[in-house]
């Protein structure tokens, strides 16, 4: 005997689903409850990237201050090639350039480590990702914030340096909390594309620290760039499009704040105008790039 035909033959597995309320394991809810999802996560961000932050040197026997003595020693690598070797200083002393190379090397580090944790954010915890239901957002934030942690850390040995080269602290310091948060808002949205290219792409995450040296190079963190591109004769567009991406925006925002008569020539028109562009352009629109994916996570 064969078994009398069901209500549900000839249905498609999609009226299937509207027929008994059944919705997509981890579908993409609205922008407006996805914000409010992060939010109440908030305190796993933190945790998260506090234990990430602590996790990363345990097996160093100098520990966190890796943090510091690593951009230190790239300070004074590039110290002994552009400022003695190559001339790249631009004519400053050692009592303006040391800083300026400094506050440029630690300022670059905190762009480029957070691109280089975003791109690996889905990608390297899989495990992660498809054994818990969280927004996916969470985890690209958390390495931005993981980094800004370290740079705060970091700003330790940064503010001895000026204090040992008679930059003492005055009321321009406090742009540095300005320049800081935009910053952090446009590495978190900068984390965040990469973050969702590199769940697509693994192998993204073996490229960029080439595309990531080319704009350290782009950007002067070793040189004062404008006085770079005047020496190899650079044409006027050329030289504003360099000095307009947000690497060098950023980087000139902590020296002109931090460097005592440190020539506001070297800052490009509409400075701050240009830094809360790019936060706001990268931040924003990362976020919700990469909120447009986030059924794609863990999946495949």
């Amino acid at each position: 005997m064969s078994a009398p035909p069901s209500a549900d033959d000839g249905l498609s597995p999609a009226e299937l689903a509207r027929k008994y309320g059944l919705s997509v394991s981890g579908a993409r809810v609205g922008l407006g409850e996805y914000i409010r999802q992060m939010w109440g996560r908030r305190h796993f961000i933190l945790a998260f990237s506090q234990a990430k932050l602590t996790a990363q040197y345990s097996q160093a026997k100098l520990g966190q201050l890796w943090q510091v003595v690593t951009p230190l020693l790239n300070a004074a690598v590039y110290f002994f090639i552009f400022g003695l070797l190559l001339g790249g200083r631009g004519g400053m002393e050692n009592d303006m350039y040391i800083p300026f190379l400094v506050t440029g090397v630690f300022v670059f580090t905190f762009s480029q480590a957070s691109a280089m944790a975003g791109v690996r954010a889905i990608s390297g915890n899989l495990g992660l990702v498809r054994a818990l239901h969280f927004p996916r957002a969470s985890l690209p934030i958390s390495f931005a914030l993981q980094q800004l942690q370290q740079l705060l850390f970091s700003m330790i040995v940064l503010v001895i340096v000026l204090l040992g080269f008679g930059h003492f602290p005055d009321f321009a310091w406090v742009l540095v909390i300005p320049a800081l948060a935009l910053q952090f808002v446009f590495n978190t949205g900068l984390a965040l594309i990469l973050a969702r290219m590199g769940a697509k792409t693994p192998d993204l995450a073996q490229l960029l620290p080439f595309l990531l040296r080319t704009w350290m190079y782009a950007s002067g963190v070793m040189y004062p760039l404008e006085h770079m591109l005047k020496k190899a004769g650079a044409h006027t567009w050329v030289s504003d499009v360099l000095l307009a991406n947000p690497a060098a925006v950023y980087m000139d925002l902590m020296r002109y704040a931090l460097i005592n008569d440190y020539p506001s020539s070297n800052l490009p028109p509409h400075v701050w105008a240009l830094a809360l562009g790019w936060a706001v352009l990268i931040g924003a629109g990362g976020f919700v790039y990469f909120w447009k994916a986030e059924e794609q996570y863990g999946r495949g």
